[in-house]
This record gives structure tokens, sequence and C-alpha cells, in this order.
């Protein structure tokens, strides 16, 4: 099957969505894989391999490069990325080394020691440009390292992990407004929903590749945390920022809801849930606010999920782009709503899962280029302003393929 030609790949997984409902796997998991391993990752290893050592990720969705400078936050995700590659899905020897040989890259260069923590950029030689400015560089450095680890059995990443985690948890302790948190500005004395949402999965992967009981406890000590003061019963949603004790903080910043955040994230707390020994474990509630939010960020004007909402349906919403209509949200709910429908066999998650999948092909797939187009208006026309960070990650969208396959994976080696 040709993963090229739009009518041709449309059709094959059209047929594949169908037959998901009836219990074979086989189709959807072939076609995942098609598009990941044929249309996806080829575009990485065209446009970003870098002689220099790490990946080139400011590049454009045609693949011409933007910029040669090197964002941490995208170098450690890669790693993540082509470690997860050759554990779970392919043993082929070239993801490893890809992933070395961004590893290697930032531990040479990246390490600033007075900070404890990554710096945040660098020049294409190594060059330090912007210190240690976010404590989520740190999270994504850690996930990488301990999937690395766990591909090669060399301690040198298991170390640096560890020393990581064990910077960052010293960080965490303080009161989260202090905390580096580039490129999320945190209003005085508030917490965020992002950081335990990082940070307990990320705990809880390296709990399990290190067997490690102290970080598996905080990561379920964060989770708790989510539920307990970002999600609001009164509204029946997630709230991005609340005050230091979790009660309401003023709106705009106070009233806004991330959907596509609330979605990655309440497939996070499902992998906790099954990482660490949680055993109340709000594992219907949280499937249910993947349901929630997709009813919450869908725009049925155009299709597709809303960056951010106001939590009172107010136009003045406290988070930039909100009306923008991102890769990343999409991409994770793909996972998200297969997650759902296979834990709880409802129907409702395979209609989302369809219905995601269709608004993809149709507006974010590059059949020319690859890879996908990763930023679009409410109108889903393109958008050429940066969002966040100023790079095209080879992390949101290659992650959700990858862990939709082991899903389908597991399903059928049970059969």
């Amino acid at each position: 099957m040709n993963h090229s030609d739009p009518s041709e790949s449309r059709q094959s997984l059209e047929t594949a969505l169908q037959r998901i409902r009836t219990g074979a796997e086989q189709p959807l998991c072939d076609w995942i894989r098609g598009h990941l391993f044929e249309h996806v990752l080829p575009f990485w290893e065209k446009h970003a391999m870098d002689p220099h050592g790490g990946i080139l990720t400011c590049i454009d969705d045609t693949g011409a490069v933007q910029s040669i400078e090197k964002w941490l936050w995208s170098q450690w995700r890669a790693v993540w990325v082509y470690s997860r590659l050759y554990n779970t899905l392919d043993r082929d020897p070239k993801w490893v080394a890809y992933a070395q040989q961004i590893a290697e890259f930032c531990l040479k260069h990246g390490w600033l020691e007075e900070e404890q923590g990554w710096a945040l950029l660098l020049s294409q030689e190594g060059d330090v440009l912007r210190r240690h400015e976010s404590i989520y560089t740190d999270g994504f450095a850690v996930y990488g390292l301990a999937e690395l680890y766990r591909a090669t059995g060399d301690v040198k990443y298991r170390d640096w992990a560890v020393r990581t985690t064990d910077a960052a948890l010293e960080k965490l302790a303080k009161p989260y407004d202090t905390v580096p948190h580039f490129p999320y500005a945190i209003p005085p004395g508030t917490k965020p929903h992002g950081l335990p949402m990082i940070w307990s999965l990320t705990l809880a992967d390296l709990g399990t590749i290190l067997d490690e009981p102290k970080y598996l406890a905080e990561a379920k000590r964060l989770s708790k945390t989510i539920y307990r003061d970002h999600y609001k019963a009164s509204d029946d949603r997630i709230i991005e920022f609340v005050n230091a004790d979790g009660s309401d903080y003023s709106a705009p910043e106070g009233a806004v809801t991330v959907p596509g955040h609330a979605i990655e994230d309440m497939w996070f707390q499902w992998h906790v849930f099954e990482q660490t020994d949680w055993g109340d474990a709000p594992r219907e509630e949280t499937l249910r606010l993947i349901l929630r939010h997709m009813d919450l960020g869908w725009d049925e004007q155009y299709g597709g999920i809303l960056l951010a909402i106001d939590r009172h349906g107010r136009k003045d919403v406290g988070w930039g782009f909100s009306e923008s209509k991102l890769w990343w949200p999409q991409t994770e709910a793909l996972y998200a709503t297969l997650l759902g429908g296979f834990e709880t066999g409802d129907p409702a998650y395979f209609d989302w899962y369809e219905k995601l999948w269709r608004l993809c092909l149709d507006a974010y797939v590059d059949w020319e280029n690859g890879e996908w187009r990763q930023k679009l208006q409410r109108d889903l026309s393109p958008i050429t302003e940066v969002i966040a960070l100023p790079v095209k990650d080879p992390f949101h969208l290659p992650r959700a393929l990858m862990l939709q396959i082991e899903l389908l994976e597991s399903r059928q080696s049970k059969q």
C-alpha cells in the first residue's frame, strides 16, 4: 500500500477502521506501521540528522532548515522516540544509534553544573546560547535517558537520568512559580497543570525501568495532585492554573482548559496507574474525562480540537493562539480514544477515533513532503507564526503512532 497516495491510503485506513470494531486489529496495525515507517520517519532521516551531532528541528513542514540552533527540549524528546522505536517496534540498530548520537551531543554540551539542570538552547556545535530556563527540558531528558538506558543497558544513561531527576525533585519541592518554566509563564502564587502531568509520567517510567520505589511513589503523589487540585468537579474539566493550595485562581489564566493537554494527561495517568501500586486509582473517571474533553474541545464548525478554551465560555482566553488547531492535540487524542475504546468497549471512543483520523487525513497529513503539518488556524489554514518554540518536533506524532501500534500488538498477543 502506497502511503504517499492520498486516495489509496485513505481507503485502506477506512477499511481498517471499520474492521477494528469487529475485533480485527491487524489491518489497522499494519496501516499505522506503514504510515510511521514509510511516511513519518523518512522525513526526519532525510532532513534532520546533523553530522555536528544532535538533530535539526528548526525546520518547516517542507523540511527546509530555518535555524541550525538546537533546543534541548526537542533533542531529548527525539532520544525517547528513537530509543522507543528500537525497544518496542523495530530492532534495527540504526534507531538506537540515532538516539545515542543525539544523547551524546546533549551530554557533552548541555549540562549546567551551576544550575543543576540542562541548557535550553545550544548552537549547532554545542555552545550554550540559553541556560537552564525550563524544568520541562529536564523532564524530557529523563524521559529520553531512561528509554535509552532500557535500549542499551549503558549505566551512564541511567546515572544521568537519576542525576537529572534528583536535581529536578529538589526544584519541584519549592513553590512552582519559582521553578524555571519556559515557555509558559506561571502567574505568581499559582501552580500549573503541566508540571505534575509531565513529571508523574516521567517518574513512573523511570521508576519502572530502574525498579526504584521512591520514583514510583513520587509519581503517584504528583498524579494525585492533578485530580485533587486541577480537576474541577463543578465544571467537570481540568484547569491549567490554580492557586498554590488548589483553589481557583482568577480569570483569565485561572479559567483556562487546554483540551488536548487534558486528554494527553489522561492517558499519561493511565500509564501511571499501570506502573504504580495505586490500588484505588480513578480509572473509570480518567477514561471518562477523555470523552469529556473531546466534547469540550471539538470545534463543530471546522472540526479539530481547539488549543484552549475558557471555563465560562468567554472569548478572552488566557492562553496564546487559543483558537489554533495544532497537530499535537489531535495526535494525543488518537492514542487516548483508541485506549479508551479498548478499555471500555464503549463505541463513543471509536466514533471519536474515526472522526479524528478523517480530520487528520484531510488537514494534517502532508502527502507531498511527508510527516504532518504542525500548525493550523481555526479554519484549518496554515499558521506561520512561532507558537511556544520555533521547532518541528519528531515527538508527538511518532509517539502517538508508536503507542497505537504497541496497543494494537499487545491486544493481538493476548488473543
